[in-house]
């Protein structure tokens, strides 16, 4: 793997040191054992701090409104064995360790994914305002797009002590992370990406083209101009750690991974060798929950049965806006400042539209010009990106026809999954007019669009310019010593709440905070090598700008 992780920028602490350390990642006081705490949501934030609780020897109670798996959801194809459509996550990269340390407890397979430019998607088309190009490295295509890479690494430089700082975060020098990146919180919080581009010295030398192909194509995954409103810190972090290269996806699903943690036996304290969180949990998540409120010391936790249950604690992995629209929630369980936080969080459409095929047909070369019939495609038509994963040549094939966000996404939002398909083919036959796609599909097309999913509201989070300070107040809420006694027992987690939503090492590491402040809240303490991210909060934690 790379030696680079997605260590801070925000909050440099090793989160895979932290799990993966022999002495473990504390003690309960002896009374506090088996001492049940409710988990809302069977997503990876969910599943994976549910996991790391009952080891500490507490009893989980996980709830679900509706699908195990969160957005790591693996729709298989009907009638096949193993043939998947991943509706949320997809592609993982390697410096998200923590995610990897779980994908390696569950036993699950990765292979390299197939983005544009890469060895794993063999050969690339780029079809821009009708013209195309095919190619298999960057090299090979018009000097143009060697041009937007350069410059957006010049911008980089010059704007971020982009090399400084991916330098200290491969070496893990918290202080050197903390002075490079904390003055960039307050340059960068107000300022879109949009703005971090068009006004640095290499664009501007360029000209609109190069901005105009740089949103559409981008870097890495593909086009970024979706992402033109969001705050340039967003952007910062996704390239700071590696977040957008070297990506992975799981051979068979991703959402077997929560599945196997699931029934996965662990090393725990208090309970019998051979526990797992199934059988803690009477074999099934209990129904989705309808309201929190204040019970004593408590929170009463009613699920969508009326039946209510009292915890010391309650983890919350949901989206945000859930807890001010799905989930009654007693106003007094937070500060107003932290409802104006949850409220103000702003959220990303995305839209995906798969088919399964006969095979991978893709592969065939034409032998007019001895190139596959298709490729990895980018284009500024409906479909936006074009997928391809090969599962041997014996065995049906799978073709993500269109993966995309904001307006585009939007484009598609009321219409039949037949319909999506009917678009997409109408796009891609006018980039590869020989080939009969339609012919080659199989079964039921398999759709998502995540803001129509009432218990998602949108795929991830996309914070503004300004935002920051509500992202620091939702991050931090996991301190809870400070808040109120009215305030206390109430966590937050999942990808949403971190710094790098949209990756699921952001739920990794806001669930392990959870577990930290549950902990601290029964009195439990982190072994004295070993200490936990609220140990090390106080002194390098998130910079605090100024109301």
């Amino acid at each position: 793997m790379s030696d680079l992780t997605a260590f801070g920028p925000d909050f440099p602490f090793d989160y895979a040191a932290w799990i993966t350390h022999p002495a473990g990642l504390g003690r309960l006081p002896r009374d506090a054992a088996g001492t049940e705490v409710a988990v809302i949501g069977a997503g990876a934030a969910g599943i994976i701090a549910a996991y790391e609780l009952m080891r500490l020897g507490l009893r989980p109670v996980v709830y679900e409104s509706a699908e195990f798996g969160g957005r790591l959801r693996s729709r298989v194809f009907e009638g096949t064995d193993g043939i998947v459509a991943e509706l949320g996550g997809m592609r993982f990269p390697v410096s998200s360790r923590g995610f990897y340390h779980y994908l390696g407890l569950a036993d699950c397979e990765t292979r390299p994914f197939p983005n544009p430019l890469t060895a794993a998607a063999g050969s690339t088309v780029i079809d821009l305002e009708g013209e195309t190009h095919f190619a298999r490295a960057l090299s090979e295509l018009p000097p143009l797009y060697g041009e937007i890479a350069r410059a957006y690494d010049e911008a980089l430089a010059s704007q971020a002590a982009f090399p400084e700082l991916q330098a200290a975060i491969r070496a893990r020098d918290t202080k050197a992370i903390k002075a490079l990146w904390d003055p960039l919180v307050a340059d960068w919080d107000e300022r879109t990406f949009y703005d971090f581009v068009a006004h640095s010295d290499a664009f501007q030398r360029l000209g609109f083209r190069h901005r105009e192909v740089f949103g559409q194509v981008g870097f890495g995954t593909g086009g970024w101009d979706s992402d033109f409103p969001n705050s340039m810190l967003e952007i910062l972090r996704v390239n700071l750690l590696g977040l957008d290269d070297n990506q992975r996806f799981v051979v068979g699903g991703v959402e077997q991974m929560l599945h196997r943690l699931w029934t996965l036996p662990a090393d725990c304290a208090h309970w019998p060798e051979g526990t797992t969180l199934a059988s803690l949990n009477g074999g099934a998540t209990r129904s989705r929950v309808t309201r929190l409120a204040r019970a004593g010391a408590g929170i009463r936790v009613t699920d969508q049965w009326g039946s209510e249950t009292d915890y010391p604690a309650v983890l919350a992995t949901c989206q945000t806006h859930l807890l001010t629209t799905a989930i009654d929630v007693e106003e007094e369980l937070f500060g107003q400042k932290m409802w104006m936080a949850l409220d103000r969080t702003r959220y990303m459409q995305a839209a995906k539209t798969f088919v399964m095929v006969d095979r991978p047909f893709w592969n065939d070369i034409d032998p007019a010009t001895g190139r596959p019939v298709m490729s990895m495609t980018l284009t500024d038509r409906l479909t936006r990106g074009t997928y391809f994963f090969d599962n041997g040549p014996d065995r049906p094939g799978v073709i993500c026809l269109s993966y995309s966000w904001m307006t585009d996404a939007l484009k598609v939002l009321p219409l039949s999954e037949e319909r999506r398909v009917e678009l997409a083919l109408k796009a891609l036959a006018k980039i590869y007019p020989g080939v009969d796609i339609a012919s080659h599909i199989r079964g039921t097309p398999v759709c998502v669009s995540w803001e129509a999913d009432e218990n998602f509201l949108g795929a991830f989070k996309g914070a503004l310019p300004g935002h920051y300070r509500y992202n620091h107040r939702i991050y931090g809420h996991f301190m809870q010593a400070g808040l109120p006694e009215a305030e206390r027992g109430l966590f937050l987690a999942g990808d949403g709440v971190s710094w790098t939503p949209a990756w699921v090492e952001g739920a990794v590491q806001t669930a392990l905070n959870a577990v930290w402040g549950i902990l601290a809240q029964f009195g439990g303490s982190t072994p004295e090598g070993n200490p936990g991210p609220g140990d090390l909060y106080p002194d390098c934690g998130p910079v605090r700008l100024p109301d």
